[in-house]
């Protein structure tokens, strides 16, 4: 089984998708998917991601288990047979590895359907950006299915190869994309005067804005926030003109959701002020919104006992991880939980451009898999 899981991976490692455009991704796990005969086998909308239901035509919980299928706008540095085939794209999350192993395991569910209730298996697009859980969640709700429990696993260089890693509460931190739009005028740079530049404003902001989240400002939050600058480009590289416009990004990163409202309220204030006093005009957005992915008890019980019926001893997180994951839109629709599966402690880091999921993990993964499916269906 494991070394169908790994063919499977390299497929979708040499033919990767970014997020929103998954379609072939989407067409070649339909194609498998098909063989282990689900009574429910529906593309989402637009052909990117699916899902497969087994039913056992008696009353019980409806279980979901989760795998992420985009991947990143990384350009690949390794020289493996399977390296991507496309330019400026490849996995380097490890959806690829995520995918294939819930592939692999649909097999194992087409073979034993469940004696009660239903397992859905999910394949969503769109993780990186935050958009994937929300619109699949929608679509799985307009076809009636509701999940009790739902699951997903992720890889996690930095714990031993093969561990289980779950955490009660925040797992994986809330974070924000936001963007201030300054709007002056522009002048001869000669005549400064007669324009309004967003200069002044700008560096005010890039100075004051991370201050928000340090030093006594701190005990404004009940957990840990971070805002970070991450972009800022002002007016045109023109000697002879004075700015008029602005552009300033920052992305933020709390444990608790309730403090991401905070955040962002302090510093929409904060740039409101500094706009109002210049005479600038301001708009603010938003993008790539995720909310923190908070385990809930019961289902990362199930984890842990999955971890022990396969001789292996569950690690416990002694903090959340500061990336965010969009499978917290499950946790905030009902009892979920995400857990990780120690990828080795030697492991290049995820995003890092030279990062290839190790399959040699995929034996624990599959196996966790099937535990918590006997245990609970």
């Amino acid at each position: 089984m494991t070394g169908e899981v790994a063919k499977i991976r390299q497929h979708l490692h040499r033919f990767p998708e970014l997020s929103g455009y998954e379609t072939a991704t989407t067409a070649y796990l339909y194609t498998l998917l098909q063989s282990s005969s689900p009574d429910q086998l529906v593309k989402g909308s637009g052909d990117k991601g699916l899902w497969a239901v087994y039913e056992s035509g008696n009353p019980g919980p409806c279980i979901l288990f989760r795998a992420d299928i985009d991947a990143l706008p990384i350009d690949e540095t390794t020289d493996l047979p399977w390296k991507s085939q496309y330019s400026g794209v490849s996995h380097k999350c490890g959806h690829d590895g995520h995918a294939a192993i819930l592939a692999g395991f649909a097999g194992r569910a087409g073979a034993h359907r469940p004696a009660r209730g239903k397992l859905v298996l999910l394949f969503q697009p769109a993780e990186e950006t935050g958009e994937g859980a929300p619109a699949m969640l929608e679509q799985l709700q307009q076809y009636g299915i509701i999940p009790d429990f739902a699951f997903a696993m992720h890889n996690l260089p930095g714990f031993p190869h093969g561990s289980v890693v779950v955490r009660e509460g925040t797992f994986a931190a809330a974070s924000r994309g936001m963007i201030f739009k300054l709007k002056g005028r522009v002048s001869h740079a000669s005549e400064p005067e007669k324009g309004q530049s967003p200069a002044a404003v700008m560096a005010h902001l890039m100075s004051h804005l991370p201050r928000l989240t340090t030093g006594n400002a701190r005990e404004k939050f009940e957990d840990f926030v971070l805002l970070t600058i991450i972009h800022a480009n002002l007016g045109m590289p023109s000697f002879g003109t004075s700015p008029g416009d602005a552009l300033l990004m920052a992305t933020l990163r709390s444990y608790k959701n309730e403090d991401m409202e905070l955040m962002c309220h302090l510093a929409e204030r904060l740039a409101q002020k500094a706009v109002a006093a210049a005479g600038l005009t301001l708009e603010i957005s938003y993008t790539e919104e995720f909310p923190a992915m908070i385990n809930h008890h019961e289902p990362v019980a199930m984890v842990r006992n999955a971890a022990v019926s396969c001789a292996l001893e569950p690690i416990n997180a002694i903090l959340p991880f500061r990336w965010s994951e969009d499978f917290a839109h499950f946790g905030l629709a009902g009892k979920a939980v995400l857990f990780g599966i120690g990828a080795g402690e030697k492991q290049l880091p995820l995003h890092h451009p030279d990062y290839d999921f190790p399959d040699s993990i995929s034996e624990t993964a599959l196996k966790v898999w099937e535990k918590l499916y006997e245990a609970l269906i």
